[in-house]
């Protein structure tokens, strides 16, 4: 199996680095693309408005790595409801559910799935959805991307749908 050649970036420093990182750098998905945030005002009503790099970020699908616990233990978030991932979702940003450093932050994906889940009340769809997103944004090439989507992920998905009554 070929492997796709990597161009990603870990962005913490802010709206500047994330801006670098796919103007200068070429990065097809940003590690640590939380703080792009910074970048979507909300009104009290709820309503939500995209700065040009955010909807840059938006509609060109470039994936943004979410790490809930690392993101509250470095102060990012203060915690996982409180975390952007549930605004990103919403606004239909492709963002992908990972660990960071695992031993570091005592975590599985499972139990980083399982806390958004608690958190944002998110069911089967939720988690195939952001499932779905991290093989989409897999640094495999396409072919191999979309096999593994149509004849692993979600005939699995389906099945476990299938399965639960809370299915969501």
């Amino acid at each position: 199996m070929r492997s796709a050649p990597s161009r990603r970036s870990c962005c913490t420093i802010g709206l500047p680095s994330i801006w670098e990182a796919v103007q200068f750098c070429g990065a097809e998905r940003l590690g640590h693309g939380v703080r792009l945030v910074d970048d979507i005002k909300t009104d009290p009503d709820g309503t939500a408005w995209l700065g040009r790099l955010a909807s840059y970020i938006r509609d060109r699908r470039i994936p943004l790595e979410m790490c809930p616990t690392s993101n509250i233990q470095t102060g990012v978030a203060g915690s996982i409801a409180d975390h952007p991932i549930g605004l990103l979702r919403e606004l239909s940003f492709r963002v992908t559910v990972n660990t960071d450093s695992r031993l570091m932050s005592g975590v599985t994906l499972s139990s980083e799935l399982h806390a958004l889940c608690e958190a944002f009340g998110y069911g089967w769809a939720d988690v195939r959805w952001l499932t779905i997103n991290a093989m989409k944004s897999a640094f495999l090439h396409f072919d191999e991307r979309l096999e593994i989507i149509n004849t692993v992920l979600k005939p699995a998905f389906a099945v476990r749908m299938e399965d639960s009554p809370a299915a969501g």
